[in-house]
Parts: C-alpha cells; sequence; structure tokens
C-alpha cells in the first residue's frame, strides 16, 4: 500500500472515531431533507418541479455549510500534528512531505464527499418519492452534489494552507473562521455593495466575471444554478452570470483545490518542524 493510501486511510479511521463523518452526513441529511421538504412545498403554485427547487435550496445550503464543515476538518492537519509530536515520527518514516500532505487530502476529501453524497442523496429520494423529478432535474440534481463535493475539496485545500502557514493550533483555528466569514459572507457583501455604489458600471461592472471566479463560493453558484435549465429556471442567477461560461466556472472552482493544495506543498517542504 502506497504511503498516501495508509495515511488516508488513517484520516478516514480517525474522523470515524471521532464521529466526523457520522456527524456530517446527519448533518447535511437533515438540513437537506428539511429544506427538501419545507422550500419545495410552494411549487404547487408554479411550473417547477419540487427537485429543482430542492436544488436551489440546497445550493444556498452548501455555500455556507460545506465550507466550514471542511475547514473544520482541516485546519489542524498539519500544525496539529506538529504541535503534538507526531508529525516528526511520521516524517522519520520513509515517506516525503509531499505524500503526508496528499494523504491527508485524499482522506479528509473522502469524509466530506461521502458526507455530501449521502446527506443530499436522501433529500432526493426522499423529494422522488412525493413527485418523479424529470430528467433535467436529475441532472441539476447530478450537478449540484459534484459541485458541492468540489466545493468541499476546495476549501478543505484552503484549510491545509492554513495549517502549513501557522505555528500554532489556536492560530489556525482563527484563521479558518476567519476565511470562511470573508469569502462566504464578507466578499459578497461588499461586491453587492460596490456593485449598488456604481450601479454596476465602469471597471467593476466589466470585471464582475473575474470578480466572481476569485471566490469558490461564487464559482460554485455559477455552476449550479446556471449549468442546468431545471435549477437557473428557479434560481433566478442569470442576470448575473451573463457573458459566464459554466465551464470556465467550473474550472476555477478545481483551481481553487490544485492552486492551495499545491502551494501550501511549496510551503510545508519548506517548513522547519
Amino acid at each position: 500500500m502506497s504511503p498516501i493510501a495508509t495515511i488516508a486511510g488513517k484520516e478516514i479511521r480517525e474522523g470515524l472515531r471521532n464521529r466526523w463523518v457520522a456527524a456530517a452526513t446527519l448533518l447535511l441529511a437533515l438540513l437537506a431533507l428539511a429544506l427538501a421538504f419545507i422550500g419545495a412545498a410552494p411549487t404547487g403554485d408554479v411550473a417547477a418541479g419540487r427537485l429543482a427547487v430542492t436544488v436551489v435550496s440546497l445550493a444556498s445550503l452548501a455555500i455556507y455549510l460545506l465550507p466550514l464543515i471542511a475547514l473544520l476538518l482541516a485546519f489542524d492537519a498539519i500544525v496539529g500534528e506538529a504541535e503534538q509530536g507526531t508529525l516528526l515520527l511520521l516524517l522519520a518514516h520513509p515517506i516525503s512531505r509531499w505524500q503526508v500532505l496528499a494523504g491527508k487530502f485524499v482522506g479528509q476529501a473522502a469524509i466530506l464527499a461521502f458526507a455530501t453524497i449521502v446527506g443530499f442523496g436522501l433529500a432526493a429520494v426522499a423529494v422522488s418519492l412525493v413527485q418523479a423529478p424529470s430528467a433535467g432535474e436529475w441532472r441539476a440534481f447530478a450537478g449540484l452534489v459534484g459541485a458541492s463535493v468540489l466545493l468541499g475539496w476546495s476549501f478543505i485545500a484552503i484549510g491545509h494552507l492554513v495549517s502549513v502557514l501557522v505555528a500554532e493550533r489556536t492560530t489556525a483555528a482563527g484563521a479558518a473562521v476567519a476565511v470562511w466569514l470573508l469569502m462566504v459572507v464578507l466578499y459578497d457583501m461588499g461586491l453587492l455593495g460596490v456593485l449598488v455604489a456604481t450601479g454596476g458600471q465602469g471597471i467593476i461592472g466589466d470585471i464582475l466575471p473575474a470578480l466572481l471566479m476569485l471566490n469558490p463560493a461564487d464559482a460554485y453558484r455559477l455552476v449550479t444554478l446556471t449549468s442546468f435549465e431545471a435549477a437557473a429556471d428557479v434560481a433566478g442567477f442569470g442576470a448575473v452570470s451573463e457573458g459566464i461560461s459554466p465551464f470556465a466556472a467550473l474550472a476555477a472552482l478545481v483551481a481553487w483545490i490544485a492552486v492551495p493544495l499545491g502551494i501550501a506543498g511549496l510551503v510545508f517542504t519548506r517548513r522547519e518542524i
């Protein structure tokens, strides 16, 4: 077995032992089920199907919850091991720092992917028992799940970057919360304020697509709420996303995984333990 697979298995076992897998899955499932039935209740008077409305509701849930779960999983991946003294013991084995980082990422990514697929999947099954979704709705839901997994992975990568940049676990925890507030809450508030102040005119209006790509949460919105007609009709997100290719948004989301993880690897290889 490769070192990466060994470390990934260790992360998964620790997640099971610490109830991380069960807690994340249960939380996502309960909230998804609540949104599926409460949020989709008014669809009797509109053309949209229940699952399409549920996709929009789950996208709003995922934007706030998945980044937080991901950061809580990853913020102490390296700095926590260093504080406990287990990182030196781990690196005493014939294993590179890149393999340590990759193994931790793979294990935590597997935990979050499992929780997302099962949690959101239960909501989709429940909705389909009430009203049979169309093929377009199922495609929108599949796109939602895939993009949600990528969103979670991007914040795991960001959490690992935080973990290799700081020297103490408490600092990493504070930085993780600050990252969540900045990217999930404050970024869009600031962007909206500037757009309102300028009326969407000038340079801000011209570079709006690029500004949206600079935030993984906004790239996720563009992928989930504009790529599939069944969800886009309900979300009303078309005006904001005009001129933005869904493939470009997807590429930006993937880049938010690769770039922070790559930087974290470079920093970690040069870090003194």
